[in-house]
């Protein structure tokens, strides 16, 4: 395994000049026709049959191996955000308002190195491998649609295996974190109008003011989340957008909420949901008022198959050494569009520690900050990773028994 750690490290300075100019150059959503090029161009040459998706800019590259094997899925994914770059890099983003602020551009450069590295180990390769170039995973259900597509049908033979990373400066660079069932929360958005009967200020009792009621169900709604939901199984919802009228004097008509909803089970997620909806129309009808709420369902919770954890986990302490691999202690509250796929397949997401040199791991700007700065030394750790686990699952050392 320590040949795969010296040709990744071997192969960083073009997979570095890759991954900047993917830096420089981010596009948002589910049609990135630029960065598709860009990946396509380092991909040429090599032994790959490349299925370019129609509904998305996804890419789904296959290298067959020259033993009979299992199929596995790894995925980069190559979206970025609505955010305005401010870290001062001399590859600093060139598209205004746009930036990989969440290192997906490390995750397409990592597979690439990872598609050059199994290419060439082809002969000693079982199997097949599918190289899942996903976009659209901030917010745009990219991994959804990438299988509704058919990118787990590519070889003909459905994937036995799935294995992603996601770089973030909360470890140290090159660490590897994970952990069994759930890693990330199902992510909902909630809408909430409570509707009364504008007036004027100075006479409230001639209007029914939507205004305190807002505020009253957003009160309510986490007195009742304390109540209601199991302290073992986390769920939070947060009202970050609060909306109503236009002037001083002016009770206005409606009033408007806006939050996030996130749980680490499918249960506790149809609890919050029941708590949004039975407290918001029961608090506005307290005060002859009505609520409307809509909830717009977000990703599922990506849960790591526990088997497959185990297996990876093995893989990592072989390839990195005991000292780079520790368990997560406890899952994010954030959400994965990989959850679609580790519904479909046994499979599991790594975190991959990315901090800067020098610095202090989780005190440094993080993913989605317009500041954050990765190391790029840790691609060196993730591309021999994503073929680390590979080689292993094609040899069958990964059995769901």
């Amino acid at each position: 395994m320590n040949e795969l750690l010296r040709v990744s490290r071997d192969l960083l300075p073009e997979i570095v000049e890759l991954r900047r100019m993917l830096h420089r150059h981010p596009e948002r959503g589910v049609h990135l026709p630029l960065t598709r090029k860009i990946v396509l161009d380092a991909l040429e040459g090599l032994p790959l049959e490349i299925d370019l998706h129609e509904t998305t800019s996804g890419i789904a590259a296959v290298l067959r191996g020259e033993r009979p094997g299992p199929v596995i899925v790894l995925r980069g994914d190559m979206d970025a955000l609505p955010v305005h770059e401010e870290t001062g890099l001399p590859f600093a983003s060139e598209h205004p308002g746009f930036m990989h602020a969440c290192g997906h551009d490390l995750h397409t450069a990592m597979l690439v190195g990872a598609a050059r590295i199994l290419s060439s180990m082809k002969n000693d390769l079982a199997g097949s491998v599918i190289l899942m170039f996903q976009p659209g995973e901030e917010g745009f259900f990219g991994a959804r649609s990438m299988i509704e597509e058919g990118v787990l049908d590519t070889v003909g033979e459905r994937p036995g295996g799935a294995f992603a990373m996601h770089v973030t400066t909360l470890f140290a660079s090159g660490a590897i974190r994970h952990r069994p069932g759930p890693q990330m929360a199902a992510s909902d958005e909630v809408h909430i109008t409570v509707t009364g009967k504008g007036g004027h200020a100075s006479a409230p009792h001639l209007s029914f003011d939507p205004v305190p009621v807002a505020a009253e169900i957003v009160l309510a709604v986490e007195t009742s989340l304390t109540r209601r939901i199991n302290v073992f199984q986390p769920g939070v919802i947060t009202f970050a957008t609060i909306a109503a009228g236009t002037t001083h004097n002016v009770i206005p008509e409606t009033a408007r909420l806006v939050g996030t909803v996130r749980s680490l089970s499918d249960d506790t997620r149809a609890e919050l949901h029941a708590i949004l909806r039975r407290v918001a129309g029961n608090v506005a009808a307290a005060h002859g008022l009505e609520a409307d709420v809509d909830i717009q369902l977000g990703y599922p919770v990506t849960v790591n198959d526990p088997s497959y954890t185990a297996f990876v986990d093995g893989v990592a302490r072989r390839t990195l050494g005991t000292t780079l691999v520790s368990p997560l202690a406890n899952p994010s509250m954030g959400g994965e569009d990989w959850s679609y796929v580790l519904r479909e397949v046994p499979g599991m997401m790594s975190y991959l520690g990315a901090c800067p040199p020098g610095e202090t791991p989780g005190r440094v700007p993080g993913n989605h900050s317009n500041r954050v700065v990765f190391d790029e030394e840790a691609m060196v750790n993730g591309m021999a990773m994503h073929a680390a686990v590979a080689m292993a699952h094609g040899r069958g050392e990964f059995s769901a028994d």
